[in-house]
């Protein structure tokens, strides 16, 4: 399955999700996860790439996004399971300037 096909997967595996109610309210204030994965949707394809150019959109969500709930959208156990450990690299291929360096979230460090 070539990358365009797994990112449309990707799209409507989290409108299934959603629609279902699988995600729950967490670290990000008022907005619940689901909502926040819905969000990174346009991430899809370079939380799946490392190589893959990171779309202004998604750049602009992810400078939005608190380091926390950022977090907690990457331990969650579906998005944990569709992006990896190339998602949090999102924030430095982006050059957030002000971006948490050295922030732990599990397993993986911001860089």
């Amino acid at each position: 399955m070539g990358a365009p096909t797994k990112y449309i997967c990707f799209l409507m595996f989290l409108m299934i999700l959603r629609i279902a109610g699988v995600f729950g309210a967490g670290e990000c204030g008022k907005s619940s996860i689901d909502n926040e994965v819905m969000m990174l949707a346009p991430c899809a394809l370079a939380a799946y790439d490392e190589k893959a150019e990171v779309s202004d959109k998604c750049f602009t969500v992810v400078e939005d996004i608190d380091v926390s709930c950022l977090c907690a959208i990457m331990l969650s156990n579906i998005a944990n399971g569709l992006f990896g450990k190339v998602a949090i690299t999102i924030p430095k291929r982006c050059n957030i300037a002000n971006r948490p360096v050295g922030y732990k979230c599990g397993a993986y460090t911001l860089l």
